[in-house]
């Protein structure tokens, strides 16, 4: 198999790793699960960022330039966490991991640097505790880590965690996080955000607890623990500047099943952030994460176990009308119409992300020459199918003979210059023809072939303008990505068990 030889890699280098990403893959055993999940499947609304009832909208030249910044740092930190190939980076969160070890006036909630989550563009409600709180929170393949806004309140089960700062003064840009109005009570303090001492089901994970020190080292989890009891702290940190900071515990999360119940999975490993700084990759409005990356004990896991080792969703096209919604199913395959069967190829597991095994991409039915190498994860390569990146992005190597092919066909358009970021190449939507366009095909071992829509990877940015939706991601090797516009107008089913990936055109209706 081509990805075995990296795959047996010794976990042992774990512990030589304390840089902000990972470097090794993981073997993920998966021998326990069901194929499928019985009678009843967990099905989830996936809402858009801009949609009212999440973030609300906003100019759509504006959501433009908010996903490319964004997109850029989730990018960077993907291939910081497989390869490991940004020193300058490393070192600094070494150093910053170093000054919060050695800050002897570090109030008690000091925290390490811990590692970069970015958030995506498609959001689920779920009720998390005992009773339920609700929250809408960012659907993430691209991370296994599960958090929300917590409440400080003194006197919690978090312990310490909860007791104000002492010692020196916090950063005037650092706040606490700005709950959203849920009820009419606007002093209570778990108004819109996570109350665990509200939560029967609630329980802090230790410093001094095995699942501290090991289990939760990948996320790095504070290596320093003042008293046993003290609670399991991190620090999720970004380029941008934006960070949180909060505690690891275990709760219920409460799900709609597909029979019009309730489904709940007990003791998930969640995370509960106290303090946000904002920035590109979240604002204090950020509800926090659903991570639907693969890791032991964390949502997925725990949801292929108990509903089936499968999930699938389907991603309407982001500017479709608000009341089209997309839909996320776990256990079993989400019901809705397919224009052609579903297509399979094997699924690459590099916890907690998901790679595909590409051979190459087509266009105009022309096989691009691009180097193998380049879609090769043991060379560095490969490509990974994401949810929370909105644009495509290629390596270098394989970018240019995309963009070359691509623009050749738009020969007749009126190019037109703006702030678009890396989109290289955007013009006049008037008196477009979308069949002047070659079909774009990416090839997939076994033979499978992904034909995305023309509208898939000629974008609409702005009204009347439109732009090449494939950026550039600039070096020699790293691993490329296929974001959520590529996806959709598909129907995308993780197999686990199976380690196969498949998808079918599809309304998604």
């Amino acid at each position: 198999m081509k990805m075995r030889g990296m795959m047996q890699r010794s976990n042992g280098l774990f512990s030589r790793i304390i840089t902000l990403f990972l470097i090794p893959l993981i073997v993920v055993v998966v021998d326990g699960f069901n194929e499928e999940g019985g009678d009843h499947k967990m099905r989830l609304e996936l809402v858009h960022r801009h949609d009212a009832r999440v973030l609300g909208e906003v100019d759509q030249v504006e959501a433009i330039k908010g996903f490319l910044q964004r997109d850029n740092i989730r990018r960077q930190r993907m291939n910081q966490r497989l390869y490991g190939n940004d020193d300058n980076n490393n070192n600094h969160y070494d150093k910053r991991r170093k000054e919060w070890e050695t800050l002897e006036s570090q109030p008690q909630m000091a925290m390490h640097s811990g590692r970069d989550y970015g958030l995506g563009e498609y959001f689920v409600e779920v009720k998390v505790g005992t009773p339920g709180q609700s929250f809408w929170l960012a659907a993430d393949t691209g991370s296994e880590f599960t958090w929300l806004n917590c409440a400080r309140v003194n006197g919690s089960k978090s312990g310490g965690v909860h007791r104000q700062h002492r010692g020196r003064a916090r950063s005037r840009n650092r706040r606490r996080t700005r709950p959203r109005a849920r009820s009419n009570n606007v002093n209570d303090p778990c108004n819109g955000v996570f109350c665990p001492h509200r939560s029967a089901s609630f329980e802090p994970v230790t410093c001094s607890s095995e699942k501290c020190k090991v289990d939760l080292s990948d996320l790095f989890s504070l290596t320093q623990c003042p008293k046993p009891s003290d609670p399991c702290l991190y620090d999720i940190s970004y380029a941008d500047g934006s960070s949180a900071k909060g505690f690891f515990g275990t709760d219920t999360i409460a799900l709609s099943l597909t029979n019009g119940k309730e489904g709940k999975l007990h003791n998930l490993t969640i995370g509960c952030t106290q303090s946000m700084q904002n920035g590109v990759a979240f604002t204090q409005d950020t509800g926090g994460i659903l991570g639907l990356g693969y890791a032991k004990d964390h949502f997925v896991d725990k949801a292929a176990l108990q509903y089936g080792a499968k999930f699938t969703y389907c991603l309407v096209d982001h500017l479709a009308h608000k009341n089209v919604s997309s839909y996320l199913t776990i256990g079993g395959q989400l019901k809705v119409n397919l224009l052609s069967e579903i297509k399979r190829t094997e699924l690459v597991l590099l916890a907690p992300f998901y790679g595909v095994n590409v051979l190459g991409i087509s266009i105009g039915d022309k096989m691009l020459n691009i180097p193998p190498q380049i879609w090769d994860f043991n060379a560095q390569g490969g490509a990974i199918i994401d949810s929370g990146t909105t644009l495509t992005a290629l390596v270098t190597a394989a970018y240019d003979p995309v963009f070359d092919a691509l623009s050749k066909s738009l020969t007749n358009v009126k190019r037109v210059t703006g702030d678009f970021g890396v989109m290289e190449f955007c013009f006049e939507a008037e008196g477009f023809d979308v069949s002047v366009v070659p079909r774009l095909v990416f090839h997939f071992a076994g033979g499978s072939r992904l034909e995305p829509p023309v509208k898939s990877y000629i974008i609409d940015v702005a009204p009347e303008i439109k732009c090449i939706g494939i950026v550039a991601i600039k070096g020699k090797s790293g691993a490329s990505v296929i974001g959520n516009i590529m996806q959709q107008d598909h129907l995308w089913e993780f197999d686990l068990a199976q380690n196969t990936v498949g998808f079918a055109p599809s309304a998604c209706t």
